[in-house]
């Protein structure tokens, strides 16, 4: 990883409600470590929407400073819902790390019984062949695709300010929240 400040796209949906038809915020904030926003981008997904790893292959890919990125941070598996990523295929397309990262342990995650309950068990296969999360730090677990572990670890820690979410995550999910509510608000 070059330099101690690696620019990194942070990317979350912004909130919506179960079943809305409506498609769904994605707000991208790529940053430069944890303290140099370089750039914004919002795009839009169904709830609960088919392949949202093709999407967000071509979305990324097609942001003009694409070629600058050093790695991918999302907030967990999924995107508006049960769109669920495969960040191995992601980090393959791109060309760059993905990391997935949640507040707790995903060996403990409700997503498969969520999939099932939706009839999307087609989209289980991705969700086993994700790499396991492992623990960074309390609050903070990764699963990294195209990357060694230490590697992610190394880019999260540059992404880290004040909250225990990388940077660029969490003022993706303020935007996202401001965008769809007027202001953003609660734990971030």
């Amino acid at each position: 990883m070059r330099g101690l400040r690696p620019h990194v796209l942070g990317i979350d949906d912004a909130p919506f409600e179960k079943g809305q038809s409506d498609e769904v915020p994605i707000v991208g904030v790529m940053m430069e470590g944890a303290s140099l926003v370089e750039g914004v981008a919002v795009g839009r997904f169904a709830v609960d929407g088919e392949d949202a790893t093709a999407f967000l292959t071509a979305w990324v890919s097609g942001l003009r400073w694409h070629s600058a990125l050093q790695a991918v941070v999302l907030g967990g598996l999924t995107l508006a819902g049960l769109g669920v990523v495969d960040i191995r295929a992601l980090a393959e397309r791109l060309g760059i790390p993905v990391l997935a990262v949640t507040r707790r342990d995903t060996a403990r995650s409700e997503l498969a019984s969520a999939l099932r309950t939706a009839g999307l068990v087609h989209r289980l296969a991705i969700v086993e062949r994700t790499p396991p999360a492992r623990r960074m730090h309390d609050g903070l677990f990764v699963a990294a695709a195209g990357v060694e572990q230490a590697d992610a670890e190394a880019i999260l820690r540059a992404s880290l300010n004040k909250a225990n979410l990388p940077e660029p995550l969490r003022m993706a999910h303020l935007i996202g929240a401001a965008m769809v509510k007027g202001q953003s608000r609660g734990r971030v």
